[in-house]
């Protein structure tokens, strides 16, 4: 599975909030965050069970991340149930955040063995590599894909075969943490994870 640095940095926008009152009591208003941020979530469900939707599995965790930071800050407001929640989806980000430090990995030695697509993803890779988030930490290092995607640098016979097996090595941890989030993901399923939800911030 040949993969282009700017397929797994590319991230979805929230969804807007819609039916806020300012003058409603704070309790009214999480739950209308929550709920938007729980459909944000699902949305990506039909995902899932296909390894190879890796922008979709990235923006399912992002949907995570979103939905966990919400019930977070509003904790104290919210039902004493929302810390085993914010602990599955916790587990469900990290989960997710590690198949995608995985395929970012991938479509960077794709890019340090001369892959198809280094030559189209150079432009593209360094913008997106430069573009912040909130907290000012970049997606990925500047540095790091600059280097890389340099067509000066080709690699030796012994660099290429050490890089051909730190890809293999990247490929089977993708798939570990795949199996892992998917398992983990049918586990809540079976438990109806979103009733939960539900009926904790209802």
């Amino acid at each position: 599975m040949l993969v282009c640095l700017k397929e797994v940095l590319r991230v979805a926008k929230a969804r807007p909030i819609n039916n806020l009152d300012v003058q409603a009591p704070t309790g009214e208003n999480a739950r209308i965050i929550a709920l938007t941020r729980l459909d944000e979530l699902f949305a990506w469900a039909k995902y899932v069970d296909d390894a190879s939707h890796m922008r979709e599995l990235h923006d399912m965790r992002i949907a995570a991340k979103r939905l966990r930071y919400t019930l977070e800050i509003f904790e104290d407001i919210l039902p004493e149930a929302v810390a085993s929640i914010i602990a599955e989806v916790t587990q469900m980000q990290e989960e997710l955040g590690a198949l995608h430090d995985n395929d970012v990995s991938i479509a960077l030695l794709h890019l340090c063995l001369g892959g198809e697509d280094g030559g189209t993803v150079y432009e593209d890779a360094l913008a997106k590599a430069s573009q912040k988030e909130p907290q000012g930490k970049s997606l990925v290092n500047p540095e790091l894909v600059a280097y890389v995607v340099d067509p000066k640098r080709v690699p030796d016979a012994k660099q290429r075969q050490g890089l051909e097996a730190l890809l293999r090595s990247q490929e089977q941890q993708r798939l570990e943490h795949y199996n892992a989030f998917r398992q983990h993901w049918y586990v809540l399923q079976e438990r109806d994870f979103k009733r939960q939800v539900l009926d904790a911030i209802l």
